[in-house]
């Protein structure tokens, strides 16, 4: 395959795969009325932009790190910081996901999906498995 043909595929993937999980993410937060809920519990309505500034700049900053594997050398204490802040972010997840237990009803309802629930988790299923063997068989190599 020629380079600007192999570069474009690339490309594209990547790109399909950004929206993909990112439009995932940001659903889920929406349906879980993640920020909103913050703001209720912690009577800081007038915060909520920062909330959402937080959440867009965390997600783009882990991004980043991630695509130019950035290393910091920091020390014990600032990987405490960094540890409690991620538990406190998957506690705060796990609560909301608790709240709701049925994500992807109201979702496929929200989206008039309701005929397609059962086709909707399958092919998130098989993506999730074919994800899974692409990266154990083809990338890992």
């Amino acid at each position: 395959m020629t380079a600007p043909i192999s570069l474009g595929i690339h490309l594209l993937l990547g790109i399909a795969g950004g929206i993909a999980v990112g439009g995932g993410v940001i659903a889920l937060f929406i349906v879980l009325d993640v920020i909103p809920r913050l703001a209720q519990l912690t009577s800081s309505y007038d915060k909520v932009h920062w909330y959402e500034g937080a959440m867009v700049s965390g997600s783009l900053l882990g991004t980043l790190s991630d695509f130019w594997s950035w290393r910091i050398s920091a020390g014990p204490l600032a990987e405490l910081a960094v540890g409690w802040f991620d538990g406190v972010f998957v506690g705060m997840l796990a609560a909301a996901l608790t709240e709701v237990l049925n994500v992807l009803p109201i979702l496929a309802k929200r989206l008039q999906m309701t005929h397609y629930l059962f086709g909707l988790l399958m092919a998130m299923v098989c993506g999730k498995v074919a994800g899974s063997l692409f990266d154990w068989f083809v990338y890992q190599h």
